[in-house]
């Protein structure tokens, strides 16, 4: 029997324009107004800025101002490049590159509302009939399980940074949603051209961030069509997914091999090593891992998600469970073989954790509910009054400790006033105010209440710190004020620079301090650039890699990291 019995009072939707207005002000603050931020963020830019400045070869080979990164696939930096030649002009190249971040973000959210719409409309997911009629109609429900989706995608706080980063993680886990849609459709109508649209989204992740995910994924389901027995379905992933998918990866390939043959060779083969390092054994500290973070990296999800495995236990072949499953299972399996304990590799799980949660609403006790509202309401709403308190100790300098802390992380930093922040700030908190009056004293019946104020929540703290925070944040994570000072000691720009620096510190530097570095076989300059650690006081041993007589003109890091550390070297010998 199935576990869900609503009234149709309970499926209202939310409208078009309040979804379009959350998914804004979740994705838009945190991507203006600040620098390329450490490892990362700068990284990607620093790929994407140098392929949309430079050659063919740059688009082909992805690398940060001559430094190659042959491990990485291109399709995210070719988009973030392509909108830096677009719009770069008008925003500037850090800003126009987060509009491929924007896109990507709406790309995601609306994949994951549109299959939780289309497996929710599915008969075998609907509510029993009641007595008197009064259900809801199938489009009604899916379209609330869809919102309800939607809310748990936003609230996700595994999600929230790196969804505003300039990283392939953004495209690969809108590429994950997106291939779940296909999948939907295919194992729904078993259309030719919904095959297409999934081949092509596998196809693409490859091309985001390697075939290890889009082939666990393609397993899952051709794993699924065996236990469904549906044959039109695994026909359609292996004969026209499958081919597709391998067409759109092998373009890549083969475009670098005609074009590049002279380094085709080298970068093929690191980059299939880096693919196959992935794939080793299950280990006890992989498990320990995807335990000890993925408990608050899926929350508010996996509370819900785990209670729908329990309300429909006896139907785990309803498509509704068994898709985001088939995604779910060979995903998890591939983080815990991986032998790097990195939490972006847990992003490509939260699409099918939100849609599965969304499906154990309906069933959730509304103990349990009221129980994740409470303690959504308390924690977020500490944690906001909190950064409102530090703020306020960070301007005026009470209270006295949190202003010393504020400062001792952060030194140097001078705090400004901006009115714009503070309204935005402002409204933010009393919109807030509002929707935990409305959920506390209406108790509405609607399905998506049991989501919205943790995601609300969430996007709330998210605003406070994006807004009151931003430059103290930027402040500290930027590599602009070091690439000023490093850009000041050089006699000219048209030097070029030695240097052992990682890629985000070399993106920055090319960036904001118009280093020109040399090209790693290039050993002849007039500048070398070292990195290490501040606890290294002897630079000597670094030198002696470096043939030639250097005198250090520079040294310094940025204010907030206390180990880092740069030193400048000018050749004295010639």
């Amino acid at each position: 029997m199935k576990p869900v019995r609503l009234p149709a009072s309970a499926t209202s939707a939310l409208p078009r324009i309040a979804l379009l207005a959350l998914a804004l002000l979740y994705i838009l603050p945190g991507l203006i107004g600040r620098d390329p931020w450490k490892n990362e963020d700068a990284t990607s830019f620093g790929i994407m800025w140098t392929m949309a400045h430079g050659s063919l070869a740059d688009w082909l080979s992805p690398n940060v101002a001559g430094l190659a990164l042959p491990a990485e696939s291109p399709l995210a930096y070719w988009f973030g490049a392509i909108c830096i030649r677009l719009f770069g002009w008008l925003l500037g190249d850090p800003l126009a590159a987060r509009v491929s971040t924007v896109g990507c973000f709406l790309v995601g959210s609306l994949s994951i509302w549109y299959t939780t719409y289309l497996l929710g409309r599915r008969a075998e997911a609907q509510p029993l009939k009641l007595a008197f009629g009064g259900q809801p109609e199938p489009k009604d429900f899916g379209r609330t399980l869809a919102d309800g989706a939607f809310l748990i995608y936003l609230g996700f706080l595994g999600l929230l940074l790196h969804s505003h980063e300039t990283s392939p993680k953004t495209l690969q886990i809108a590429l994950v949603a997106y291939a779940m849609y296909g999948a939907a459709r295919v194992f729904d109508v078993h259309k030719l051209r919904h095959a297409a649209w999934l081949g092509m989204a596998l196809g693409l992740l490859v091309l985001t961030y390697g075939w290890v995910l889009p082939a666990g994924a393609l397993a899952g389901l051709v794993m699924l069509a065996a236990i469904r027995r549906d044959a039109p379905a695994a026909r359609l992933l292996l004969g026209v997914a499958l081919p597709l998918a391998l067409l759109i990866s092998a373009a890549w390939v083969m475009a670098v091999r005609i074009l590049m043959p002279e380094a085709a060779a080298g970068q093929f083969d690191l980059w299939m090593s880096w693919n196959v390092y992935q794939l080793n054994r299950p280990t006890t500290g992989a498990l320990g891992f995807f335990l000890r973070y993925g408990v608050w990296f899926a929350w508010p999800a996996w509370p819900f998600a785990g209670w729908a495995l329990y309300a429909w236990r006896r139907q785990p072949g309803s498509l509704h469970i068994a898709l985001p499953l088939a995604f779910f299972i060979p995903l998890t399996l591939l983080v815990l073989i991986n032998v790097h304990s990195e939490q972006g590799m847990l992003l490509p799980l939260l699409p099918a954790l939100a849609i599965l949660a969304a499906f154990g609403l309906p069933t959730m006790k509304r103990g349990a509910i009221n129980a994740v509202d409470w303690f959504s309401v308390m924690t977020l709403t500490t944690s906001a009054a909190f950064i409102w308190i530090a703020w306020i100790a960070k301007e005026t300098g009470w209270p006295a400790q949190i202003a010393r802390n504020a400062f001792k992380l952060a030194p140097g930093f001078k705090p400004g006033f901006e009115w714009t922040s503070l309204l935005i700030a402002v409204a933010a908190t009393l919109a807030w105010i509002v929707v935990v009056h409305w959920r506390i004293s209406r108790r509405p019946s609607v399905l998506w209440r049991a989501v919205v104020l943790s995601s609300g929540g969430v996007i709330l703290c998210w605003v406070l710190l994006m807004t009151l925070w931003l430059p103290w944040v930027n402040y500290g994570k930027s590599y602009a004020g070091v690439a000023e000072q490093i850009e000041s000691k050089l006699t000219s720009v048209k030097q070029c620079v030695q240097t052992n620096v990682g890629p985000a510190q070399r993106a920055s530097f090319a960036y904001f301090g118009h280093v020109r570095f040399a090209d790693e076989r290039f050993q002849s300059c007039d500048y070398l650039l070292l990195q290490d650690d501040i606890s290294n006081e002897d630079a000597t041993v670094m030198l002696r890699q470096h043939p030639g007589t250097w005198r250090m003109v520079w040294e310094g890091r940025r204010p907030s990291d206390r180990d880092e550390r740069f030193r400048l070297y000018r050749r004295v010998d010639r």
